[in-house]
């Protein structure tokens, strides 16, 4: 009797700490397959982002975007100012059921700028790894052995 007592507070208490750690409302979702696209978009159209990480193939590149502010507003417009000078893009997110570098079903989040040159590395169908209210990171695998991208957006 006595064992079954201590077992019973023993699951007790695990059931209570497993119950317990899943009460953050900024917890980061995973995306995976069918998902839809639309939270992602309203997330990222409310406020302005800065780039928090920026690794390209192992090299830490973060500094080229250090004092921007991206903004992800309506008719697939992204824009990047630093108060001085402002670089215009293009955005959207999108179900991934075609044919590209990763067919896996899930959510690309692509960018694309022309200008300047270390803004045109964020053009590109990045996967969402994860998200929340106030941050989003992204990866890209080249294809054919061009190395791996990161990238994390953080909200201001």
């Amino acid at each position: 009797m006595k064992k079954i007592k201590i077992i019973s507070a023993f699951v007790f208490l695990l059931l209570l700490s497993v119950v317990s750690s899943c009460t953050d409302e900024d917890d980061d979702v995973v995306v995976n397959a069918s998902v839809d696209p639309t939270p992602v978009i309203n997330t990222v159209n409310n406020g302005t982002w800065r780039i928090t990480l920026f690794n390209d193939s192992g090299v830490n590149e973060t500094s080229n975007f250090t004092g921007y502010n991206f903004s992800f507003g309506a008719g697939s417009v992204l824009s990047a100012t630093n108060g001085v000078d402002t670089y215009l893009g293009t955005w959207s997110v999108t179900s991934d059921n075609s044919n590209d570098d990763s067919p896996s079903n899930d959510l690309d989040f692509n960018i694309a700028f022309s200008t300047p040159a270390n803004f045109a590395e964020l053009t590109e169908d990045w996967n969402i790894v994860s998200y929340n209210s106030t941050k989003i990171q992204l990866i890209h695998v080249s294809g054919g052995g061009g190395g791996t991208d990161y990238v994390t957006f953080e909200k201001n």
